[in-house]
């Protein structure tokens, strides 16, 4: 009944001319994008909606001018020049009409909401700055001040070799300020997040939350129109279903395709896969401030007693390569030769014998409803840890939990077991460490596994502040050893970062970090 129905509700979808229709896993949290961290949530909002300081070219491995246009760092490391491009025009919409282009005053607002506890906009978000937080850029800059009408200079308390890669992040998007004021004025200041207005090339036309989100081109982007007339995301978390919908042309782009679906659209005349190396991570996180999760023989023997192997097999059909700590392979911070946690059943008895645990204990395990690149086949994945764990006596009770809620609960600390992945944004080790392990995080809810140890604080803080590569990979392989030794995560795997196309769609790139750029995409006509 349901499937019958699909062919009606997408037919206006491909009724314009240049739109393209993607296929996407979930709706996003909302646009306001400072405020979120899932990678849907990028997506819909920084890839397409907004523009930042800098960007991170992931074809090349550098970062690269974007609203700044050039940029200038002192020799003590401590001051920051960026130079803004001229006329970069923000969007027009039915909610906002610009009066003026981008200017450092926009700049200005969208970091000083951020860091500034006194700002006027600092306590609309209810869920604070999750990114902002937990890499402590609040302790990190002295002061964002304007040097001229287009020149803004951020001064740091301390050097920091992640500043600028940093500034390629979604959170770090750059606002109209013009339209913070008259939203504040107004007193709607909700509206950021539901009517957002930004300098990318395409504007938000319309969102039906679990349903589809429309974009128009942004006529005047900076970088050029987009060849596309419409962007639109049709959201369907059911990835067989996604497949479906590519096949029968009601959309153009499927995104989170499950393993096999790559291998098949191979094979499939009228089907492209794209894919890349994903910088990503995807690890079940171990809730340390519940006990017995507290204790690290505990946690030892949780990954003593999963059999990744057949897990990859099973989930990701081998397409995956096994993690054995945060960082994935391509980091040029990854500790090779650690050591992997080997499928040993008996010794994770014998740590549980130790623990006081003779006869395991009860715990839960959550897991979302529908998949993704970092978790293909969430309810099997979970099935097979349920299992492995009653075998040495612990009893894993299954939630399936739909995803905006699994991300706001899970960052409240309600969890004991949680299937999660973390996909880098910037290339550099510390975009993994930080959120995940620092204690800055557990304020803002991204240390899934709760754990706040001054010594591994310290290693990780360390690593930003020093320039010299040797040094800070010196740092992060003892950061990795110490996480490993404590069992922080069940590591799985590190995916390939893949998207199914029609063969008619030009100039689409999979993203190592899972971002999205349809700015050069464009539909050939065959």
């Amino acid at each position: 009944m349901r499937l019958a129905l699909l062919p009606l509700l997408f037919a206006p979808l491909l009724a314009q001319a240049a739109a393209l229709v993607a296929c996407t896993e979930a709706s996003p949290e909302g646009f306001d994008v400072v405020r979120y961290n899932a990678l849907t949530t990028t997506n819909a909002s920084a890839d397409v909606l907004m523009n930042r300081l800098v960007e991170f070219d992931a074809q090349s491995d550098r970062l690269q001018p974007g609203l700044a246009q050039s940029w200038q760092i002192s020799a003590d490391g401590l001051t920051y020049d960026f130079h803004l491009r001229d006329g970069v025009a923000f969007h027009r919409t039915p909610w906002f009409t610009p009066s003026r282009p981008l200017s450092a005053e926009d700049v200005l607002f969208s970091f000083r909401r951020m860091l500034d506890p006194t700002h006027p906009w600092h306590a609309t978000s209810p869920s604070g700055y999750p990114h902002a937080q937990s890499l402590q850029l609040d302790e990190l800059v002295a002061k964002v001040e304007a040097v001229g009408p287009r020149q803004v200079r951020f001064t740091l308390k301390r050097p920091d070799a992640t500043f600028l890669a940093t500034l390629s992040m979604g959170f770090t998007s750059i606002y109209s300020a013009e339209y913070a004021a008259q939203l504040q004025a107004a007193s709607t200041p909700e509206r950021l997040d539901s009517q957002p207005v930004g300098t990318g090339p395409f504007v938000l036309k319309r969102y039906q939350k679990d349903a589809v989100v429309r974009y128009t081109a942004h006529p005047d982007y900076f970088a050029g129109r987009p060849a596309l007339d419409a962007l639109i995301f049709a959201i369907t978390p059911d990835a067989n279903v996604r497949l479906q919908r590519l096949r029968r042309r009601e959309c153009q782009i499927a995104l989170s395709p499950k393993p096999q679906d790559v291998v098949a659209a191979r094979s499939d005349p009228t089907l492209k896969a794209v894919t890349t190396p994903a910088f990503m991570t995807a690890f079940v996180a171990l809730n340390s401030q519940h006990p017995p999760l507290d204790r690290p023989e505990v946690r030892q023997a949780i990954n003593l007693a999963f059999d990744k192997a057949s897990y990859l097999k099973a989930v990701f059909e081998d397409s995956a390569q096994p993690a054995d700590g945060p960082l994935p392979p391509n980091a040029w911070g990854y500790a090779k030769g650690l050591p992997s946690y080997p499928h040993d059943p008996a010794l994770a008895r014998e740590l549980l014998n130790r623990a006081g645990l003779p006869h395991g204990f009860q715990t839960t395990i959550w897991t979302r409803a529908s998949g993704s690149l970092l978790n293909p086949n969430p309810g099997l994945g979970a099935q097979l840890l349920q299992a492995d764990l009653a075998r040495v006596g612990i009893r894993a009770e299954i939630r399936v939990i739909e995803w905006g809620e699994l991300i706001r609960r899970a960052k409240a600390g309600e969890h004991d077991l949680l299937f999660m992945g973390w996909a880098g944004d910037n290339g550099d080790p510390d975009n993994f460490l930080s959120p995940q392990f620092a204690c800055a995080s557990l304020r803002s809810g991204l240390n899934f596994a709760r754990y706040c140890d001054p010594r591994l604080d310290r290693l990780i803080a360390e690593g930003r502040r020093r320039s010299d590569p040797d040094e800070r990979l010196r740092l992060y392989k003892e950061a990795q050893q110490l996480i490993h030794e404590q069992a922080l995560w069940l590591p799985l795997a590190h995916p390939t970062a893949a998207a199914l196309t029609r063969t008619n769609v030009e100039g689409y790139r999979a993203n190592p970090f899972g971002r999205q750029d349809f700015s050069q995409v464009r539909i050939e006509d065959r």
